[in-house]
């Protein structure tokens, strides 16, 4: 079978829909009519990811030891405070400075920050991202929040990356976690979890201006105002607006694919000095992606979250979490509307001396709505689904300030696959403030979602590709060993390994067609990062991660692309980030990257190289310029052959006035 039959799951989900109707059309007898839908000398040169305290400006990031870095908090692994160094995880954290210095311009060019995650550019607004393999453009084993809220559709059990816009300049952190963290997160937290977490508005008051232009992101223009309604109560609102052009085709030419979006929203905190806190958010967004005929995909959506949070004593709170989402997609073959109503409670207390328990519940309605065409459809169109959840996980000191043992478990209740059980269990080992190691067994599972029960091309009878109705869940056994260490006082370095056990990997029946649980898989490798601070004006981050995976068709069993659909990754892959604070209130900062080829469909190994200049004139004033994928034309990252699109050299420039 050639690979221009095997790339379905390479393209963006939008590109899906085309894509699968075209391929319906050319089928001929005989051929197949789709694929399935879906070192150590390096170590000085990286840098372990940090996190900066919640308050802290760029300015005052900047001067924080690197002993202060490794013991800010993070909250992903354990759904409570704890600090960096100690965290018995591969965890990363992209910090705000991190950010700024890199000249991202989005969540997705902010996520190549982390070395633990695989992170592909598909075409102009589309991409591929995981962590540990498995990524396609339709990529679902990995979790993503924003600020408490799943950004998940049950579409195909991932994310639309091109709708989750943010103001950068308004992030504290990304906390990055490779490895399972379905215990604490549920269904989808499989290889494992991203959490995006904004500052508060007490933290961005003042009024900050921004605008640009340049090549690939061709404007773009962002204003947030931050003022005080009341002596404990902090409001912060914003508008920004973008406009990206064309990726290119291999022949160069432009690939009809520039996009436009404009979103605003607001955050307000209230921050009493007594035991309550309170945050309310919302964002707003809309916009058009442009489409050969018949026409282009139009975007809109809003969300509104609440969270309140009590604090009972010490070493006790709770805290209650609701929100709404709302996400509507219409492209020429296919729309989709989706609203999602989620409630979720936590509570966090010690027993006794030596235990720290954390548990909580959940419940989730997403109703889903596709309207359907001849060449595609979801059976039935439309979906109420219902997810029920709670979770209990024990940290105990089995020696005091040395050696702790957690064990958790969450069970959930899904609309398709019924009740699904989590647990985990890990074991830290801190004997000094100079190192850590861990190690942990994880059980996780990824949930089925429209494509793998409802999905039907062409609509009515005979179908030529079929959602399977007794589709279940992807299971996974995941064993994990890590150690996080100071050997200098100005380096730490991080090592991962791990080895992953799936089962009931989605397949392609090879004869009717039908979406099944026929692969398995298993995928062992090796994540290294590090960071280095040679001097006070020099910061460098960086990783290494090596991965190998083999999957195979269940005894008896056939899948049609012999499990060379279920993800499309790089054996090796190499960043690097390097800060400098020059004189005259210059910054200098170059950001680069190796990513090993991709086997099946084949996409070349790569080298990119990024660069960013600032100048503060004055106080309150930076003038950047940002030249990204410097070192070739253009270059391929992701795809299959026939629809492959390349990413070309680009330069913009930007001013930012906050005051």
């Amino acid at each position: 079978m050639s690979d221009e039959w095997i790339g379905i799951s390479d393209i963006g989900p939008t590109q899906l829909m085309k894509t699968l109707a075209l391929r319906m059309r050319q089928c001929v007898p005989g051929k197949p009519v789709v694929a399935l839908v879906f070192g150590i000398g390096l170590l000085p040169l990286g840098l372990e990811a940090q996190t900066n305290p919640p308050v802290a400006s760029a300015d005052q990031l900047k001067r924080l030891s690197l002993e202060e870095l490794m013991n800010v908090d993070v909250t992903s692994v354990s759904r409570r405070a704890e600090p960096l160094f100690s965290t018995p995880s591969a965890i990363q954290v992209i910090t705000q400075e991190d950010i700024r210095r890199s000249g991202a311009s989005s969540l997705p060019e902010a996520l190549r920050l982390a070395p633990n995650l695989q992170v592909a550019q598909v075409d102009s607004r589309q991409w591929a991202i995981s962590s540990r393999g498995f990524n396609n453009g339709l990529a679902n084993k990995l979790l993503v929040m924003i600020d408490g809220r799943t950004v998940y559709t049950p579409l195909f059990a991932g994310v639309f990356w091109d709708v989750q816009d943010l103001m950068l300049e308004d992030l504290d952190r990304i906390e990055v976690v490779s490895g399972p963290g379905g215990t604490l997160w549920g269904a989808n937290a499989v290889n494992g979890v991203i959490n995006v977490i904004s500052k508060s508005a007490k933290d961005t008051q003042g009024t900050l201006l921004s605008a640009g232009g340049g090549t690939f992101l061709e404007d773009f223009g962002a204003a947030r105002y931050g003022t005080r309604l009341g002596e404990d109560v902090f409001v912060r609102v914003y508008g920004k607006y973008f406009d990206r052009g064309n990726s290119l085709l291999p022949s160069g030419d432009d690939g009809t694919n520039s996009w436009r979006m404009g979103q605003g929203g607001f955050r307000l905190d209230w921050l009493p000095a007594g035991a309550n806190s309170l945050t309310v958010q919302g964002d707003g967004y809309g916009g058009a992606i442009e489409q050969p005929n018949p026409g282009d995909t139009r975007v809109d959506g809003q969300n509104l979250l609440t969270r309140w949070t009590h604090v009972m004593g010490e070493d006790s709170d709770c805290s209650i979490q609701l929100y709404w989402d709302r996400t509507w997609r219409s492209a020429p073959t296919f729309a989709e509307e989706l609203n999602t109503y989620d409630l979720d409670f936590q509570h966090r207390f010690t027993w006794g001396s030596r235990q720290v328990l954390v548990w909580g519940a959940g419940y989730r309605l997403m109703a889903d709505r596709v309207n359907n065409t001849p060449a595609v459809a979801f059976i039935p169109p439309d979906r109420n689904l219902q997810l029920f959840s709670g979770f209990i996980q024990d940290e105990i000191s089995l020696v005091p300030d040395c050696l702790k043992f957690t064990l958790g478990s969450k069970l959930e209740h899904n609309d398709y696959s019924g009740f699904e059980v989590q647990p985990s269990g890990r074991l830290a080992w801190t004997p000094d403030n100079w190192q850590t190691l861990w190690a942990a067994v994880s059980r996780a599972v990824r949930s089925p979602s429209r494509v793998d029960r409802d999905l039907f091309v062409p609509a009515t009878p005979p179908f030529v590709v079929a959602g399977g109705s007794d589709f279940d869940s992807e299971k996974l056994v995941a064993y994990e060993l890590g150690y996080r260490v100071r050997p200098l006082e100005d380096l730490t370095v991080s090592l991962a390994g791990f080895y992953n056990d799936y089962d009931q990997i989605r397949s392609l029946d090879t004869n009717t067609f039908v979406l099944g649980n026929n692969n398995r898989a298993q995928e062992w490798g090796l994540e290294i990062s590090s960071q280095i601070q040679p001097a006070s004006w020099w910061r460098l981050r960086g990783g290494y991660t090596f991965l190998e995976k083999n999957v195979e068709v269940e005894p008896g069993a056939a899948d049609l692309n012999r499990g060379r659909a279920e993800g499309n990754d790089p054996e090796q892959q190499f960043m690097l980030q390097s800060m400098f604070d020059l004189p005259g209130d210059v910054d200098l900062g170059f950001n680069v990257r190796y990513i090993d080829r991709l086997p099946s469909p084949p996409v070349s190994a790569y080298f990119s190289f990024d660069v960013r200049v600032a100048w503060r004139p004055v106080d309150g004033v930076e003038i950047s310029i940002v030249g990204q994928n410097l070192w070739d034309a253009q270059h391929a990252e992701f795809g299959a052959p026939a629809t492959r699109q390349e990413i070309p050299r680009s330069v913009y420039g930007k001013v930012t006035w906050s005051f």
